[in-house]
């Protein structure tokens, strides 16, 4: 990992504010956080089907590069593609953060690699980079309750008693990321994994 490489950190969801406040939007909410701490905005890339946002991590730290595809899910991958090729990101650079089924309400995980877990964001990120080994933040929302479809239950609302937590969440989540940025995945899971 150069320390010249920028990072580009995928917030994933889908666009339109009937998908706002669903489960599955979760990494744009910490895509924003992320922007507001590093002083960025974000703006329509010409090249890009996705909002853009650049900045450093700290004075003189890595360079940021923020996406939210304005893409649906499914189809995440082709902007992700784009900005590491115009940027010259590595894989190794690039981070996804997203809502995890197999992960509990209220805890963050991160891990490098691996598979999608269904995820429809995540199989299109691997398929256009043709690469799995790229970082992921791991949102947890949980299973759903009794037999409600999965697909269901990710484009639903947190609930009241998640939106509470959910501040503090997003928060945490962005706190990962910017581990994982200046200290490395193996780091991240260790400081954060605690519960």
């Amino acid at each position: 990992m150069s320390d010249e490489s920028p990072w580009l950190v995928v917030g994933l969801g889908n666009p339109g504010k009937e998908y706002a406040g669903n489960r599955h939007n979760v990494g744009f909410l910490v895509a924003d956080l992320l922007a507001s701490r590093v002083g960025a905005k974000f703006g329509r890339a010409k090249r890009v089907q996705g909002e853009v946002a650049e900045g450093r991590l700290g004075f003189g730290g890595p360079k940021l590069v923020l996406l939210k595809p304005l893409t649906y899910m499914n189809l995440s991958g082709a902007p992700v593609v784009s900005l590491a090729q115009f940027f010259k990101v590595p894989v190794s650079n690039v981070i996804a953060v997203h809502d995890e089924l197999d992960v509990p309400f209220g805890q963050i995980r991160a891990k490098r690699g691996g598979g999608e877990g269904g995820h429809n964001g995540l199989r299109s990120m691997s398929k256009s980079l043709a690469d799995k080994e790229y970082a992921r933040v791991r949102f947890g929302i949980g299973r759903p309750p009794g037999r409600q479809d999965p697909a269901d239950y990710v484009l639903s609302d947190f609930s009241g008693a998640e939106r509470k937590e959910l501040d503090f969440l997003v928060d945490r989540a962005a706190d990962v990321v910017e581990a994982i940025v200046l200290e490395g995945v193996e780091w991240a899971q260790n400081k954060y994994h605690g519960g």
